[in-house]
């Protein structure tokens, strides 16, 4: 291009330029100033925690299950409307879908699990959870034991401080109540009822887990941070009889026993022994009394594996191994299943570096990197596989003087499932809260 014709031009590409920047909303003009957006998070929260704590406890007295998570998906809901945000209950079923529009940008999803589990609470606290409700045809008790309360109370928080500070970022927020996650089928299911049609595909996601480390911690990991998984269901099959004459009975309790000890030579002998691959066995079901051999038993448990390959060597050694305990005995074949399926977590690589930056500038040394995955699952990869480049991370729940006292001991503190895992309200659910939100503003300012 010639000179002349470049010096007449500089006029209107300079008046492009400054209405460009007139237009583009602060957090995209210029970095994230991480210690002057935490300050400031942190003096709202100041105000906002005592909210935060009632709500907290509140949803831990009053668990429910997967699917039917009602009064918890209703309570949300009124606390999103209350921030400002146009809400969408029964998205795939309990599900809750809470969007807040604040200009042009990106599209961030916020996802939170509303559920909990079929066990009873023993932590001993003022607010322990006394709530029942049918599982499997049986009623029986229901707590927070995975900490989804916890992830609740922090996605409330990080609506909140978002919804306070609208001048400092521009986009659409997506914020997600999925139910069932315990169950590994929610996120499936609002994708399945529309979700990403009705209100939009994000352009990006974040979800967070609390752990059993240290309070004040925040975790991540580029990669793969959480790993595939799948339910097993073995019936096997026999013929029942008087526990006197075991000759004119097929065993299936023998059967089943047999197989859980010979499915272990599948992960120790089988498979890539650099792959890491887990096979559990947690229950079995069979037989009505100490005298009488049934005609039936059946044993459910998990699969858990981080690559594709793992996870096939692994489903075909165990329905080999359950084959082959039935032929041994004489029976029928068994009758196998595998469901509620799900994938590995796996973070944008991209995206969990720039957010691995804020966490270390806002956390300093409690913002570690993890260097392994954990073999624990979950659904959210439903997200991540329909599309949504995410930062799936963790922060910790227990008292660090506990925490303390429990590895001096050479001991593990309670952990996720335990009836003994009791997070610290705060300061997790504030640590929670500013970690969720630096991480939206980081990326906004991408």
């Amino acid at each position: 291009m010639p000179l002349s014709t470049v010096g007449k031009r500089l006029p209107i590409l300079a008046a492009t330029l400054a209405s460009a920047m007139a237009t583009t909303p602060a957090c995209f003009a210029r970095p994230l100033d991480v210690a002057a957006e935490k300050a400031a998070i942190s003096k709202r929260l100041d105000a906002e925690y005592p909210r935060l704590d009632a709500l907290y406890k509140d949803l831990h007295r009053h668990p429910e299950l997967s699917h039917q998570e009602v009064r918890t998906a209703a309570k949300l809901a009124a606390e999103m409307r209350r921030l400002g945000f146009a809400v969408t209950e029964g998205v795939g079923g309990t599900g809750i879908v809470a969007i807040l529009r604040n200009g042009t940008g990106p599209t961030v999803l916020v996802r939170t699990d509303l559920d909990a589990l079929p066990m009873e609470e023993k932590t001993g606290l003022p607010y322990a959870s006394k709530a029942r409700q049918t599982w499997q045809g049986k009623l029986g008790p229901v707590a927070h034991s995975c900490g989804h309360d916890v992830h609740m109370a922090t996605w409330i928080g990080t609506a909140a401080m978002l919804a306070a500070s609208r001048e400092r970022w521009s986009g659409t927020l997506m914020f997600i109540g999925q139910p069932g996650e315990e169950a590994g089928d929610g996120a499936q299911k609002m994708l399945d009822d529309g979700l990403f049609k009705r209100f939009g595909k994000p352009d990006f996601g974040f979800a967070l887990h609390v752990a059993p480390a240290p309070a004040g911690a925040v975790m991540y990991k580029s990669g793969a941070v959480l790993s595939n998984y799948d339910d097993i269901e073995i019936r096997f099959n026999g013929r029942g009889g008087h526990g006197a004459m075991p000759a004119a009975t097929i065993d299936p309790i023998l059967q089943a026993a047999r197989f859980i000890v010979e499915v272990q030579s599948v992960v120790s002998l089988q498979k890539d022994p650099l792959s890491p691959g887990i096979i559990s066995i947690g229950a079995i079901q069979g037989g009505s009394a100490g005298n009488i051999i049934p005609d039936t038993a059946t044993i459910n448990g998990t699969m858990r594996s981080f690559t594709p390959e793992t996870r096939a060597v692994l489903r075909v050694g165990i329905e080999r191994t359950a084959k082959a305990v039935a032929d041994m005995a004489g029976a029928p074949p068994p009758a196998i299943k595998f469901s509620n399926s799900s994938t590995a977590v796996v973070n944008d690589a991209a995206l969990t570096k720039s957010t691995a930056e804020v966490f270390s500038a806002a956390f300093g040394a409690a913002a570690i990197e993890l260097s392994t995955p954990s073999p624990a699952s979950e659904d959210y990869s439903a997200f991540i596989e329909a599309g949504v480049p995410s930062v799936y991370f963790y922060i910790g729940g227990i008292d660090p003087t506990k925490f303390a006292e429990a590895q001096a001991k050479g001991e593990s503190p309670p952990v996720n499932h335990s009836p003994l895992f009791a997070p610290l309200p705060e300061p997790t659910i504030r640590t929670g809260t500013e970690a969720m939100t630096l991480a939206i503003l980081g990326a906004l300012a991408r």
